[in-house]
C-alpha cells in the first residue's frame, strides 16, 4: 500500500528518532492522525519553537534559550572546576545525582575521524581558551567510556596538561560501552567521587 505524499513525508520524518524505525515511525503517524491530531498540532508547534529559541551557551556550550546558561550564572557553582561531557543529556544525569557543584563543557559529541569529527568540531579550541581565560584549576573528564570517548579523553588530557591544569577522569562506576545519560545517579556519584588523576605517559 501506497502512502499519501503527506503522510509518508510525516512517517520519514518521525524516523530521524533514535531508535524508531518504519514500523514504529508508521505506528506513530497514524495514530497522531486517528486519536489525536490535537497532540499532533501541540507536538508541531512545540518543536518548531524549540527549533527556534534553542541554541547553545556561549561558555559551556549547552542547551539554552540564552546568551549563558542557568549553570553558568549560577554564582554559587564552583567555577575552578570544570566537568567535560559529550552531550546534554550527560549534563541532566550529573546534575541529577546531586554529586558535582562546578561548571560543565559541553562537547556535543566526540573525536571520530573515520566520520570526519575532528577537535574543532567538538569545540576543543573554544574549551582551551575557557580553560586559559577564566583560571579553570580542575577539569574533569567525564567523556563515555567507549573507544571514541576514551580517545577524547585522551586528546583532552594531552591537551591540558602542557596548561598545568589538574586532569582525572571519572572512575568506572560506569559500565564499559555505557553512556551517561543512562547511568543511574547513584552510580554517577559513585564515579564523580572516585575520579582518578590522569597521568602524562
Amino acid at each position: 500500500m501506497k502512502f499519501s505524499p503527506a503522510l509518508q513525508s510525516l512517517i520519514d520524518a518521525l524516523r530521524v528518532l533514535p531508535g524508531v524505525g518504519p514500523k514504529s515511525a508508521q505506528r506513530m503517524s497514524l495514530h497522531l492522525l486517528e486519536r489525536d491530531r490535537d497532540g499532533a498540532a501541540t507536538l508541531a508547534h512545540a518543536l518548531e519553537d524549540a527549533v527556534q529559541r534553542i541554541g547553545h551557551c556561549r561558555r559551556c556550550r549547552n542547551f539554552t534559550e540564552l546568551e549563558l546558561c542557568e549553570l553558568c550564572i549560577d554564582g554559587k557553582r564552583d567555577a575552578a572546576t570544570v566537568c567535560v561531557v559529550e552531550t546534554p543529556g550527560d549534563v541532566l544525569a550529573i546534575e541529577h545525582s546531586g554529586s558535582f557543584r562546578g561548571l560543565y563543557f559541553v562537547l556535543m559529541g566526540h573525536l571520530s575521524p573515520i566520520d570526519g569529527i575532528g577537535p574543532a568540531d567538538i569545540g576543543l579550541d573554544l574549551f582551551q581558551e575557557r580553560v586559559v581565560e577564566d583560571g579553570i584549576a580542575e577539569v574533569i573528564l567525564a567523556t563515555n567510556p567507549t573507544v571514541e570517548g576514551e580517545a577524547t579523553a585522551y586528546y583532552l588530557t594531552e591537551m591540558l596538561l602542557p596548561l598545568g591544569v589538574s586532569v582525572s577522569r571519572i572512575a568506572h562506576g560506569v559500565p564499559l560501552g555505557g553512556e551517561l545519560e543512562f547511568v543511574d545517579g547513584s552510580t554517577l556519584a559513585h564515579a564523580l567521587t572516585g575520579r582518578r588523576p590522569v597521568n602524562p605517559l
